[in-house]
């Protein structure tokens, strides 16, 4: 078969058709909740459906931020999800350093287990963290939370392999030069590892956002409340109100969105180069 004068095989066709219709399938829900926000709660499971409303309901993007204090709930997450991403970034970035590149005595094991924790589900320690956080008296703050999840040993690993494909070379002639190893972490590594260090912050940021059931364990005054707590607490309350639920939704999707487009350039690249050298 030739498409514009090019010969492309069933095959690839196939596999190009497939792709199109998983993404279709997974935009087809955002689509329709960006639809759902602009309705009256009564006409949004209207059949067959109105993708695009003839009068938008614009205002039910005014009355969200009145029902409950979304504006409150955004910043603090936004304070949350930033703090914590800067965090990760920076021990992720300086422990994968000593694992790629140094040498020291039992580095494979102690890194084998921390990576081993990865396979431990949160649930199995999430009541011994809760109980030293409070013996902390750090129960009830936004503290609590970026302690626990300033490292993180999937950061780690996805930067230790980014590393491990930068030529040591490129370290010994700077120790030659007289840099030390913070230099050589600082003015060598990091500026050539922004694929590793974008897909790093995507990842972290869309889980800390995103994040429900940290906030909900160790938050219980809500000034202190992050959004998918409020979110909850939005639902439970205006329950029957699907087309300003819809509008909270998609608010509180923006944020990822904009980070992910902004730094989706570098995305595959970090994911493919992590992989080049185990």
């Amino acid at each position: 078969m030739k498409i514009l004068g090019r010969k492309v095989k069933p095959a690839r066709i196939l596999v190009y058709a497939i792709l199109v219709a998983t993404a279709v399938t997974m935009l087809v829900p955002f689509v329709w909740m960006l639809s759902a926000s602009l309705k009256l709660s009564k006409d949004v499971f209207s059949f067959p459906v109105e993708w695009f409303p003839a009068q938008p309901v614009w205002h039910n993007y005014v009355d969200i931020w009145t029902k409950v204090p979304l504006a409150l709930f955004i910043w603090n997450t936004s304070k949350l999800t930033v703090i914590v991403t800067l965090l990760q970034l920076l021990t992720s970035s300086f422990a994968a350093y000593a694992f790629a590149k140094l040498d020291f005595k039992y580095k494979n094991a102690l890194f084998l287990g921390y990576i081993g924790t990865i396979a431990m589900p949160w649930q199995v320690y999430m009541v011994p963290q809760f109980i030293m956080m409070r013996e902390f008296h750090l129960n009830n703050t936004h503290l609590a939370l970026i302690c626990l999840q300033a490292f993180t040993a999937f950061g780690v690993f996805l930067m230790r392999q980014f590393y491990q494909s930068i030529p040591d070379e490129l370290c010994e002639a700077a120790r030659i030069d007289g840099m030390n190893e913070y230099q050589i972490w600082w003015k060598i590594m990091l500026p050539l590892s922004k694929p590793a260090l974008s897909t790093l912050t995507i990842f972290t940021f869309v889980t800390t956002w995103n994040d429900f059931l940290g906030p909900m364990i160790y938050l219980t005054k809500t000034e202190l409340k992050t959004i998918q707590i409020g979110l909850r607490m939005f639902i439970a309350q205006y329950s029957a109100e699907y087309g300003l639920i819809m509008a909270a939704s998609v608010v509180t999707l923006i944020p990822v969105l904009i980070v992910f487009l902004a730094l989706q350039r570098f995305f595959v690249e970090g994911i493919a180069s992590s992989g080049l050298k185990g």
